[in-house]
Parts: structure tokens; C-alpha cells; sequence
């Protein structure tokens, strides 16, 4: 067995009616920087029962220029912690904002590939995540997502310290989340736990969350597709805080690899690249693995997905390409991804930290075809 270490939130709280219950504890952290999706209405909850709070909507994922304005704003406010209640977006902006508040030096020093990647000079506010959609898993993990437009590249801002203090995963805040979000983002969960599984940097922990989570999220989400479903909204909750805490602790793949730098080059959505690459990059890994343990749980992913949608093992991962168009998911084409981006996001792939567990070992071709087979 191999020796490894696993970190997460200070501490996690899962169910339905989590949210509410923590409002005590949430007001008695003092002066509240709430951070929320672009409907902030959603978060009104908890809006109302906090006595002092400034509000910061975080409309678009979030980029330098947003964060450096909103910390701005945060220290005017001399904010005491940072509450985040929203998307991964909204997620990864609070825990930017939490982090970067205290910071002496100028936010660039600290951003992965663009900059100098130095971890923080003082520790983050308090910070607690709370998602509204079941997709990233933002709310367990140590690193925020950032758009550096300069670089047309999202980078990560990572350090140890930067993991919310108090993670609460209420699936009843997810529930009448839009279609197109409930399948981009559930698609998103999916590869989440679907990547650390066959990654190199697996470990038991992260097999024990995976194992059960993925064939879970591949019955849940067409559930939701069908209509709205409390247990099945339940159940992706889960699948998305699975792959947050397996991410962080084993690793991901081709598929993050590049969604990446193709959301960084377009702008287009993260769950929605995800979801249209997941199947293209299963096949491209089963036809270059060379690991005989990894080929086999690609195989058992195989399985799952045959179980859950149909059909027989060995057309699974076609399978999942026609359900999820069926579903409504765009292809690359459609999202606004051109055939520029896609050769420059092959090519920024290689330094890309999500790369370096993959399974198989792919050239520039390999992904240039995998993301030509998503089209």
C-alpha cells in the first residue's frame, strides 16, 4: 500500500439544512466579506441574518483585475473573513479574496505559470464555502482558479493555507439549479472523481471516495436531466464534494489538463469543455495507456457507464458522448472554442499541473486529436 497524506477543509458539513444551521457561527466571525454568484439573491439567507456584511458579486469566473478590485474593497471594509456562497466561480474568487487581504505582495508574485507561483507572506482571512452548484468541489480544495487575460490563461493561486476553514456542502441550495448548469456542472463532478481514480497519484483514500462516487454521479445526473429530483440532487452533492477532496489529493488528467488553457483562450465554459472532453479523453488514455492497473480501471469505468446509460462496455465512451449531446451539451465548436485554441491549448497543456498524473503519456497530436474528436 502505498504511504500518503491527505488534507482538506478545517471541517466539513453535509446535508440538507446545513446552511442555516451555521449562521450562528458564521455571524460570530465578525465583519463578513460575502462573496456570491451572479445572482445574489440566492444567497439572501444569509444575507439577512448577518449584522455586518459587504457584498461582492462575482458575475463572470473569476480574473486578476476582478480579484485585485474586489481585495481593494474587502480592505477598505476591513473585512475579519470571507464567506462564499455560489459556483465554483464565486468559491474560488472568495477564496482568493480571503487570501489575498492580508498579502504584502502584489497578486502576480503568487499565480502559478504566469508569475511566480511564491506562496503566501501571512495567512488567509477565515473563510467559509458554501456551493450552490454540484460541480467543482472548489469548497474543499487549496488552490483558486484565475483568468489572466494579459496571458489569455487561467493559472492557480495555491497555497496550503488557502483551504476553507468550514466547507458546507446543502444540496437543498443546489436544488432548481438550471439545466444546462445541472449537466455542465454535474458533468464536471463526474470527470472530478472520474480522473483522480486513474490518475498516477491515486491512493486508497482517494480510491474509497472514487469507487462508489462514480458510478453514483453516472445514475444522479440523468435523474436530473429528466426532471428535478431531491435525491438525485443529493447524491451529485456528494459526487462533487468526492471529487473535490480526491482532486486535491491525488490528482487529475488530460481532460483539466486541458480545459484549462481552452477556457483560459476562450472563455468558454469550464464544466461545459470538461463534459464535451470527458469521453474523447477516456478513449485517448485506453489507447495509450501502457499500465495494466490503470487499463483496468479504465475498464471499470467502462462498466459503470454501460450500467448506467446503456449499451455494451466496449462503445461506453461513445455511449457518453451521444447522451451527453442528447442531453443538450455543446460541443467545442459550438462553445466558441476555434481550431487556434485548441492547437494552443495542446501546447499549453505540457506545463499544466493537472498533466502530471495522467495516466498515459500524450503527445501535442494526441491532444489536438482528442480535442477534434470533441468537436
Amino acid at each position: 500500500m502505498p504511504a500518503f497524506a491527505f488534507s482538506t477543509a478545517g471541517t466539513i458539513r453535509f446535508g440538507r439544512g446545513e446552511a442555516a444551521r451555521a449562521i450562528p457561527e458564521i455571524r460570530a466571525l465578525g465583519r463578513i466579506c460575502l462573496v456570491t454568484g451572479r445572482t445574489p439573491a440566492r444567497a439572501d439567507w444569509l444575507t439577512d441574518a448577518l449584522n455586518d456584511v459587504f457584498l461582492i458579486t462575482i458575475s463572470d469566473e473569476p480574473d486578476v483585475g476582478m480579484i485585485e478590485t474586489a481585495v481593494a474593497s474587502a480592505r477598505a471594509f476591513s473585512a475579519q473573513a470571507v464567506v462564499a456562497v455560489g459556483g465554483g466561480a464565486a468559491i474560488d474568487a472568495g477564496k482568493a479574496i480571503a487570501a489575498l487581504i492580508p498579502a504584502t505582495r502584489p497578486m502576480l508574485d503568487h499565480l502559478e505559470v504566469v508569475g511566480q507561483g511564491l506562496p503566501l507572506d501571512n495567512a488567509p482571512l477565515p473563510f467559509v464555502a458554501i456551493p450552490t452548484t454540484a460541480g467543482t468541489g472548489a469548497e474543499v480544495t487549496k488552490n483558486a482558479v484565475i483568468s489572466v487575460p494579459s496571458h489569455r490563461r487561467k493559472v492557480s493561486l495555491r497555497d496550503a493555507r488557502m483551504l476553507p476553514d468550514l466547507a458546507i456542502v446543502d444540496p437543498s441550495l443546489t436544488d432548481r439549479c438550471p439545466h444546462g448548469v445541472t449537466l455542465a456542472s454535474g458533468l464536471d463532478a463526474i470527470t472530478q472523481v472520474i480522473e483522480p481514480y486513474i490518475c498516477t497519484r491515486a491512493n486508497p483514500l482517494t480510491d474509497a471516495l472514487c469507487r462508489d462516487a462514480i458510478p453514483m454521479g453516472l445514475r444522479a445526473l440523468p435523474q436530473l436531466m429528466i426532471g428535478e429530483d431531491a435525491q438525485a440532487r443529493d447524491r451529485m452533492a456528494w459526487v462533487s464534494l468526492c471529487g473535490g477532496l480526491a482532486l486535491a489529493n491525488a490528482g487529475l488528467g488530460v481532460i483539466h489538463g486541458l480545459a484549462g488553457p481552452l477556457g483560459g483562450l476562450s472563455g468558454a465554459s469550464h464544466g461545459a469543455i470538461c463534459g464535451a472532453l470527458l469521453p474523447h479523453g477516456l478513449a485517448m488514455n485506453a489507447s495509450r495507456v501502457e499500465n495494466r492497473a490503470s487499463l483496468e480501471r479504465i475498464d471499470e469505468i467502462r462498466g459503470w457507464i454501460a450500467g448506467a446509460l446503456g449499451g455494451d462496455m466496449a462503445n461506453a465512451f461513445a455511449t457518453l458522448h451521444r447522451w451527453a449531446c442528447d442531453a443538450g451539451l455543446p460541443g467545442l465548436d459550438a462553445q466558441g472554442i476555434s481550431e487556434q485554441n485548441r492547437l494552443d491549448a495542446a501546447k499549453a497543456a505540457a506545463s499544466s499541473s493537472s498533466m502530471k498524473a495522467n495516466p498515459a503519456s500524450l503527445t501535442p497530436q494526441d491532444m489536438v486529436d482528442l480535442m477534434s474528436a470533441a468537436r
